[in-house]
């Protein structure tokens, strides 16, 4: 009886094939792994930052809009992922509350033109900040946990509000070669800005601090 012999195409994988195609694949994401988790860190960093600033252009913007001075705090949440009345006010915080009062120990308050603190928004940072690290600053010596706009959109706490918050990766570098630092900077005058503070940026580009 003749026998057909299989072609190549029809042969399967040996064992030994299989064990070099599973080694191959093991190296290849021992060698992309840090480079994944710098990614995903620097979109933390970037979300944090946009978050922030997004809190910070509503509170101007809601001030302007009610002609009355309305703030923007930082708060520490128990649970990163709610709102709740045990929060506290911080300066290390991506979370934040915009209302007319402060909101610490009311942050699980729902938003009210009426009830204390009166809360406009607020945003818990959750999984958004991962390891992101947050630091606000009145100037490089004092921090601040809140700025306030009047109906003019201008800052009126001038000597003690934030001027410039910084989100920076897990290793609070602001000069990292692995992460991508922002900051958020907000003037006297009110105008609020997202910027990159790397010295590798040419001093005429527009997105550099």
């Amino acid at each position: 009886m003749l026998t057909r012999k299989k072609s190549p195409m029809q042969r399967g994988f040996t064992v030994v094939e299989m064990m070099v195609a599973v080694a191959i694949l093991g190296l290849m994401l021992l060698v992309a792994m840090p480079s994944i988790g710098t990614w995903l860190a620097n979109i933390r960093i970037r979300n944090t930052a946009e978050s922030l600033q997004n809190g910070l252009q509503l509170a101007r913007n809601e001030a302007v809009r009610r002609n009355q001075s309305i703030s923007f705090y930082l708060v520490a949440l128990t649970d990163p992922t709610a709102m709740s009345n045990t929060c506290t006010l911080s300066d290390t915080s991506g979370s934040w509350v915009v209302s007319v009062e402060s909101p610490a120990n009311k942050c699980g308050t729902a938003p009210s033109s009426t009830t204390s603190p009166k809360i406009v928004a607020a945003r818990a940072a959750g999984g958004n900040g991962g390891s992101s690290v947050v630091k606000a600053l009145h100037d490089a010596a004092t921090v601040s946990n809140v700025v306030t706009f009047n109906g003019f959109g201008r800052v009126t706490n001038t000597t003690t509000g934030i001027t410039s918050i910084q989100v920076l990766g897990p290793d609070a570098d602001t000069n990292s070669t692995i992460y991508r630092p922002l900051n958020i900077t907000v003037s006297n005058a009110g105008a609020v800005r997202m910027c990159d503070p790397s010295t590798n940026l040419p001093s005429t580009d527009p997105r550099r601090c």
